[in-house]
């Protein structure tokens, strides 16, 4: 989709708070940012992503910085929200498989809202992170992609991910220390 001034202005009217122009603005982008979120997920994930994406820029419409292309704002934040939706699912598996695979050998079954709680501060944790240590944290360590690989897709350095990936498991660790031993005692 070809961006115009038309566009632009149009946007520039959401951010002045023009309820008339964010229908517009919604009705232009919506059909087409659907159908780019089934790249990554299935239609109605994508229909509530995209909706997410829209309310979240008619609440913050006066913060929300453009830069150059309106469409590859538009497409990137969708391609964004996708990823966490994707790893937020996986993680979200990932926990109660290992969850029932533990159980067996432990005394107690682990109660259901520490790893709810667990889930909700991992998640926490990952949306404090900045977008590009998330973004190769997330490609590495639950799509299983090599620093070389996520590299090559990002156009940096394997260097830059390798820094990426260090500073975003720093964090973790320091956002879930609470959550070490539980999580220890899930991974063995």
């Amino acid at each position: 989709m070809k961006e115009t001034m038309i566009d632009r202005e149009l946007f520039e009217s959401v951010r002045m708070g023009s309820k008339t122009s964010f229908d517009t603005f919604f009705l232009k982008f919506y059909p087409m940012l659907c159908a780019y979120a089934t790249r990554f997920v299935d239609y109605d994930e994508a229909e509530e992503i995209v909706q997410d994406l829209m309310v979240w820029i008619w609440e913050n419409r006066k913060q929300v910085e453009v830069g150059v292309s309106l469409n590859g704002y538009m497409v990137r934040a969708v391609r964004n929200r996708c990823i966490n939706h994707i790893y937020k699912a996986r993680l979200h598996e990932q926990v109660h498989t290992s969850i029932q695979n533990s159980t067996h050998t432990l005394v107690q079954v682990p109660d259901f809202y520490m790893l709810e709680e667990l889930t909700q501060k991992l998640d926490e944790a990952l949306a404090a992170l900045p977008e590009t240590y998330r973004e190769a944290f997330v490609m590495n360590r639950m799509e299983g992609k090599t620093y070389h690989e996520i590299a090559e897709l990002l156009h940096v350095s394997s260097k830059t991910i390798d820094y990426r990936i260090q500073q975003a498991l720093k964090s973790l660790r320091i956002h879930l220390k609470d959550f070490l031993p539980f999580l220890l005692l899930l991974l063995k």
